[in-house]
């Protein structure tokens, strides 16, 4: 009883991670959300997914993890450059929740034994994020794909922004399909995930999700196709329906995937390409390029950058690129040791899907949910805790008296 409520604990801990990273920026809501009052829920659920982190390890117990010892290095950029005060006090604001983030992850540590229990985890929670962006579009679909957004699902009921949809159900699909690979739940169950869960992708029309979501399982499963039987006939399923469906609705899906777009447009990335070039063409200093301008809101003249490296140059420097570079090599490169399982498989998906979505994605260098994917991934690569023998008592030795000594055995 006493690991089942522990367990039930550290998975309510994870959720308020989850609901942390949810942010306050997004859609207009059907009922109208101060953005200060979601500020309040999402740091009042850090600070009590820490307290109950370290409630339930008092004892501090924490696991080595590479992982976790990067991103508290990352901290020593963003603390360097937020302390000249260049982004306002919001920026030591920022370092002191990804303190507290950062924190957390090395509390729960204690449980990365490289079994499925953060998998499990990540797809409940995300999952009712899900569920509440499925109950705004069923009461209010016009708030929900507002013109806006050029008619992309948004989040009605709590302000999220297609992109994000887009990540979560991207990161569930996957992760449930290779847990029904790896025969760890059923079809029936996966289905009720995968199915809703693919609508609404679809709805989001984001098309790094997607791309992150097809790259990421081809090398889950690719790297599941010697060992698994599963994995073999769902890979050539996969490639067959794929080319089928690519033939049959191939001026659907270019449709879908320009969004209504010029080539113009589209060949720019959406205007991305613009705001890179003018932060790169920004004069900066030897401290802000080695060290950053501070922790911010991921923009730069007003625009929002939407690329994590780029992002991170502008706020933790070039140290903190070459940190971040450091977590995805040093991850992919304990996966790529590891031998074939579905743990590895998972981990590899979610590291795969980070490094794709970094490039029109921001998040990296701060507390979002791209750095939860990672802590997942790094959970999943944990080697399994080793049970510490229990020590037996010494047994005094009873003193035998002489005349037993000398009797003779016959």
């Amino acid at each position: 009883m006493a690991a089942d409520h522990t367990s039930k604990i550290v998975g309510t801990v994870w959720g308020l991670l989850v609901l942390n990273t949810l942010g306050s920026a997004g859609a207009k809501t059907i009922i109208p959300l101060p953005r200060s009052l979601i500020q309040m829920v999402t740091m009042g659920a850090l600070v009590a997914a820490f307290a109950l982190a370290l409630a339930v390890n008092l004892r501090l117990r924490i696991r080595a993890s590479a992982f976790a010892f990067l991103l508290t290095l990352l901290l020593v950029p963003s603390v360097l450059s937020s302390a000249n005060l260049e982004s306002g006090f919001g920026a030591l604001f920022r370092c002191a929740r990804l303190a507290l983030f950062v924190g957390t992850l090395w509390l729960l540590s204690r449980w990365w034994d490289g079994g499925l229990t953060f998998v499990r985890h990540h797809i409940r929670m995300y999952f009712a994020v899900l569920g509440s962006v499925a109950v705004g579009l069923i009461n209010s679909p016009g708030a929900a794909m507002p013109e806006l957004y050029g008619g992309r699902l948004v989040g009605a009921l709590w302000p999220l922004t297609p992109p994000q949809i887009g990540q979560y159900a991207a990161v569930i699909i996957g992760l449930t399909v290779l847990l029904v690979l790896g025969r760890r739940t059923d079809r029936a169950g996966a289905a009720v995930i995968i199915v809703p869960s693919l609508i609404l992708l679809a709805l989001t029309h984001t098309r790094t999700a997607t791309l992150g979501l097809l790259i990421g399982l081809a090398l889950a499963i690719g790297s599941l196709i010697l060992t698994s039987a599963a994995a073999r006939r769902f890979f050539t399923w996969a490639v067959l329906c794929a080319t089928v469906t690519a033939v049959a609705f191939a001026s659907a899906l270019e449709a879908w995937f320009l969004r209504g777009q010029s080539q113009e447009n589209f060949s720019n990335l959406t205007g991305r390409a613009k705001v890179w070039d003018a932060l790169l063409a920004a004069p900066r200093t030897t401290s802000e390029q080695l060290f950053g301008m501070g922790l911010g809101d991921k923009s730069f003249g007003g625009l929002p950058i939407d690329n994590s490296w780029l992002a991170v140059y502008s706020e933790q420097g070039l140290t903190g690129v070459a940190l971040v570079a450091a977590i995805i090599i040093v991850l992919g490169g304990v996966a790529l040791l590891r031998p074939p399982s579905l743990s590895r498989a998972c981990a590899i998906f979610l590291i795969s899907y980070c490094a794709i979505a970094s490039y029109t994605e921001a998040g990296l260098g701060d507390a979002s949910p791209y750095l939860l994917h990672l802590a997942v991934a790094a959970s999943l690569l944990a080697a399994p805790a080793t049970a510490t023998p229990v020590p037996t008592p010494e047994v005094p030795r009873r003193r035998v008296p002489r005349w037993a000594q000398r009797t003779e055995v016959i």
